[in-house]
């Protein structure tokens, strides 16, 4: 039982890692297509940034949390780590709507139209 505990552990680190990556990355890939833009709408591509910014942040908050869950519920299932996941869960989880309110511009709740159709 000791050797899954340490698989898992190394697992919820690799699943935090793939997070940090994805918004490093995502960062690199963001600033470089801002700088490489036409010459152009700069305000539209500053939007565009921050989308990609965003998007990239969101993606990587999920494997943080994922990473969480399998370290806490698999590798230290105590009652304090139980309840600073479940603070660490909430905290992101705010954090992701807030992020996903920044880069659509609407709760994920909300319906989205496609931009060609109208409502009746």
């Amino acid at each position: 039982m000791e050797k899954f505990r340490e698989i898992m552990d190394l697992v919820g680190t690799a699943v935090d890692t793939a997070g940090v990556s994805i918004m490093v990355i995502g960062a690199f890939v963001a600033i470089a297509r801002f700088l490489n833009r036409r010459h152009g709408d700069a305000l539209g591509a500053y939007r565009v940034c921050r989308q990609d910014l965003g998007r990239a942040i969101l993606l990587g908050l999920e494997f943080l949390v994922a990473g969480d869950i399998i370290r806490t519920v698999v590798v230290h299932p105590t009652l304090d780590n139980v309840i600073v996941l479940g603070l660490i869960v909430l905290i992101r989880t705010f954090l992701s709507l807030t992020l996903q309110l920044e880069v659509d511009g609407r709760w994920p709740w909300q319906h989205h139209d496609p931009p060609d159709v109208k409502p009746k």
